[in-house]
């Protein structure tokens, strides 16, 4: 008997913005700027007519478009951040929730994760 499959494909990428972190007690809440690692991977069960669970290309330009919205912007300007801190957590959030929207088009594949690093050596991991 064969067990269930699961393909985890994942891209890299990054994107430069600035933000500030209200009600912080320390350093952050001041303006600063990160160059942000960003490692978004996704998840199928099956392999499509031409065996792969979804096109690197169409998965690069999904998430380009999504860090196109976050690219050189002060976070805390973006509507999306009016409410909540743009934080490392809200960031691998606010990301994950446009992959979703964004891979309705594509069956059988859905977000699996989002790595935001703010650092080489700090980051969140994001999952439903």
């Amino acid at each position: 008997m064969e067990g269930i499959k699961m393909y985890r494909v994942f891209i890299k990428t990054h994107f430069s913005s600035a933000h500030y972190l209200r009600n912080y007690p320390g350093n952050c809440e001041h303006l600063h700027g990160h160059n942000w690692d960003v490692v978004v991977t996704v998840k199928a069960n099956e392999l499509n007519e031409i065996d792969v669970a979804i096109d690197f290309r169409d998965l690069k330009k999904i998430v380009a478009d999504i860090m196109d919205e976050l690219d050189h912007k002060n976070l805390n300007d973006l509507p999306q951040f009016s409410e909540f801190n743009p934080s490392s957590e809200r960031l691998a959030q606010y990301i994950y929730k446009r992959l979703a929207e964004r891979l309705q088009g594509f069956e059988g594949v859905y977000p699996d994760s989002v790595e935001v690093r703010e650092t080489p050596s700090t980051g969140v991991i994001y999952s439903e």
